[in-house]
């Protein structure tokens, strides 16, 4: 029987468990899944760990948008753009900045 998409990353992170990209990658496969608690708690532990990483921010705040949450989405939207101006990531400000518009939180 072959890997899961998900059972791969989860090898690779065990050879390389600080690995930005693999913990985001599993982050959105859980997130694919369904289980959209779980990746959003592995998306905010990558915040905590890696605070520059601007693509956890968005995805984070979708997925609990996602789960209902708008107060906590919206948080996640301002931290996130905040990070990317810090970087000069304006496509992902103005990304950001849109969805909390429309979330009504802005």
């Amino acid at each position: 029987m072959s890997k899961t998409r998900r059972q791969r990353i989860e090898e690779m992170l065990a050879t390389e468990p600080g690995d930005t990209f693999l913990r985001y990658a599993l982050a959105m496969e859980f997130a694919s899944e369904g289980q959209l608690e779980e990746a959003v708690d592995r998306l905010r532990a990558l915040i905590r760990d890696v605070p520059h990483y601007v693509p956890a921010y968005f995805q984070a705040a979708q997925c609990t948008l996602r789960n209902g949450d708008s107060d906590s989405a919206a948080e996640l939207l301002r931290g996130g753009i905040i990070t990317a101006r810090a970087q000069s990531d304006m496509h992902a400000v103005d990304e950001m900045s849109a969805l909390l518009a429309e979330i009504g939180n802005s």
